[in-house]
């Protein structure tokens, strides 16, 4: 396994999204900000995590962090990328909720399945003029620590999760090419991409029961 598949099958075990990545930030984020607000995000994940409460509990409460900490809309405006401008209103509002609804319940889902999840933070340092990369460790029981990056910037005048980079592998590009493939392979239609998603959905939910 090459360095880069390993990388990639570290983040997959841990069930992170194959890509978050920005939209325009609002205004430029400092490291010190950025950096609470990852110590934050993390001891409300931990706390969500290593609650003791059924799975399905930990589960809803780690969603509800997420649902808080990432800019939802800009990672999934930007993965759809191009496309987003040939998508009618009505593809544009399901794909915007289905991808709500992929994130969400993939990461809600990984988080809430194991205890004994441990995050330490690293450095922190700007990444662009815009945005700040906070590193942290990520420990769980009987796996090997990793490394996720998280970069974050200011959207709407509050610290936002645009991006994670696992080991030093940005995942953000990986999810738009994925989709565009779907969509191109299927004459340009987002539908077909909306139909794939839906898809997903039902076999997440049909796993969990």
């Amino acid at each position: 396994m090459t360095p880069i598949e390993r990388r990639l099958a570290l983040a997959a075990a841990f069930g992170l999204p194959v890509a978050l990545t920005f939209r325009r930030a609002a205004a430029a984020i400092d490291a010190p900000r950025a950096s609470t607000f990852i110590q934050t995000t993390g001891n409300e994940l931990v706390s969500a995590i290593n609650s003791g409460a059924p799975v399905a509990s930990r589960r809803e409460a780690v969603a509800a962090v997420l649902r808080r900490a990432v800019d939802i809309e800009g990672v999934g405006r930007f993965i759809l990328g191009r496309f987003w401008r040939v998508a009618t209103p009505a593809e544009q509002q399901e794909y915007t909720k289905l991808f709500e609804d992929t994130l969400i319940h993939n990461l809600a889902s990984r988080f809430g399945e194991y205890q004994g999840v441990k995050f330490t933070l690293g450095r922190s340092q700007a990444n662009t003029e815009d945005d700040v990369m906070v590193s942290t460790t990520v420990e769980r029981p009987n796996t090997a620590a990793f490394t996720l990056d998280w970069r974050v910037a200011d959207i709407g005048g509050q610290p936002r999760i645009i991006d994670m980079i696992a080991e030093g592998t940005s995942l953000r590009l990986t999810q738009r090419s994925e989709y565009a493939s779907v969509i191109q392979r299927n004459g340009g239609q987002v539908s077909a991409l909306l139909a794939a998603m839906r898809q997903q959905i039902a076999q997440m939910r049909a796993n969990e029961r």
